[in-house]
């Protein structure tokens, strides 16, 4: 083991993370896209056909998002992976105290295991799940290599890495609590104490300190995210170009943003027709680059989906192919049955009547088998309704 990977599993066994409490309950809410039938219609349009999937937690940590990941996906075999012996014990212990496998019916392996010799697992996985790890890793693009020989056709990847925009002022302390450490770099205690005695003794209009009041200091509280945040040994930071150079290493091809209302260039622009026409002539990469030079604060990181060809996409342009098709409500809607919901995103909608009735229809499926057509023949909605439902995965669909 390389003496970085060596102080890397070293800071998470002085700082097991996230710090997540463990709970005497399975977690509320929801993570779309942690929910694999969620994510799979987000990344192609369509419901998948399987539900009996393998999934791999790759940096899993303490085990906050494989449990989710069990809760969303009760038939699925996973294996959740972490290079962190106490991460993984108290992974272990959480998934035991929440009872979140009471109502399991798939498997879950924990393996103490780097990301890069993921390619030692048994089989292929049809979603890898990496929130957080790659940009700790000596060499980022041998850890997505790994993940990207693993998953398998037609398999989908979330994962999520920094982006050095918005965390400038991170990297400022980072190196400024290096500095002060001297001979006690690698002492993570001490690296936590120095930073927090930098932050009280900053002037209050500091820009490092305002930026942590206004950004970070409410999960800084606790000393493992201060640590996670401060003081890690290793860690990449990536921008525009550079993110779709790492992408490009793994082979698999770029999905899209999981959050795509950041990367939206009208919220910018578009008060402008001329700027607006401007960006249109830049190529996606381009315009994904004016976005976090414009508004780079708001790009702390990346969060985005790659797959391994050939994956189906579906637009549903085909008048016939959407009438065939079976509608169901997004598994991940939180108040239905009200007009008033939180939607994938979280975020609130409201439904008008028209949308209420035609989604009352799609409650009843799968077991009701009604395609679109069906629905449509005993409502006032039309296909252009149905479209702008699917827009804003309010529904999702299936062709079987």
């Amino acid at each position: 083991m390389s003496e970085l990977r060596k102080a890397v599993q070293e800071l998470y066994n002085t700082y097991p993370f996230p710090p997540d409490p463990l709970l005497d309950e399975p977690p509320t809410g929801y993570n779309w896209r942690w929910h694999y039938q969620s994510a799979y219609n987000f990344c192609t349009g369509i419901k998948p056909d399987n539900d009996k999937i393998r999934i791999l937690d790759a940096g899993c940590g303490t085990g906050s998002g494989t449990e989710y990941l069990i809760l969303h996906n009760p038939y699925a075999e996973i294996i959740a992976i972490d290079i962190s012996e106490n991460a993984l014990a108290t992974a272990q212990k959480r998934l035991e105290k929440s009872g979140v496998l009471a109502n399991f019916h798939g498997s879950i392996t924990f393996k103490q295991l780097p990301i890069e010799s993921a390619v030692t697992l048994e089989g292929h996985f049809d979603l890898i799940n990496c929130v957080g790890v790659l940009h700790h890793l000596p060499d980022p693009k041998a850890g997505i290599k790994a993940l990207g020989e693993k998953l398998a056709e037609g398999g989908i990847m979330h994962i999520f890495v920094y982006g050095e925009l918005g965390r400038w002022e991170i990297q400022l302390m980072q190196k400024a609590i290096a500095l002060l450490q001297n001979d006690k770099i690698g002492d993570y205690k001490d690296g936590v104490k120095v930073g927090r005695e930098i932050f009280a003794t900053l002037p209050e209009n500091n820009r490092l300190v305002k930026r942590e009041k206004e950004r970070w200091q409410w999960e800084n509280q606790r000393d493992e995210c201060f640590a996670d945040m401060y003081v890690h040994p290793c860690e990449t930071d990536y921008n525009i170009d550079t993110l779709f150079d790492f992408i490009h290493s793994s082979s698999l091809e770029f999905i899209g943003f999981s959050n795509p209302d950041i990367w939206q260039i009208e919220r910018l622009i578009g008060k402008n027709p001329d700027l607006m026409s401007r960006a249109e002539n830049l190529n996606p990469i381009q315009r994904y680059r004016l976005i976090e030079l414009l508004d780079p604060e708001s790009i702390t990181h990346y969060e985005f989906f790659l797959a391994k060809p050939p994956l189906p996409k579906y637009d549903w342009q085909d008048d016939e192919l959407l009438g065939k098709a079976k509608p169901e409500l997004n598994p991940c809607l939180y108040g239905w049955e009200s007009k008033s919901l939180l939607d994938y995103q979280f975020k609130p909608v409201t439904i008008d009547d028209e949308e209420f009735t035609f989604m009352q229809y799609c409650a009843k499926n799968p077991t009701a088998n009604l395609t679109v057509t069906d629905i449509l023949g005993q409502t006032n909605f039309t296909l252009p309704q149905v479209r702008s439902l699917l827009s804003q995965q309010l529904i999702i669909l299936s062709n079987k």
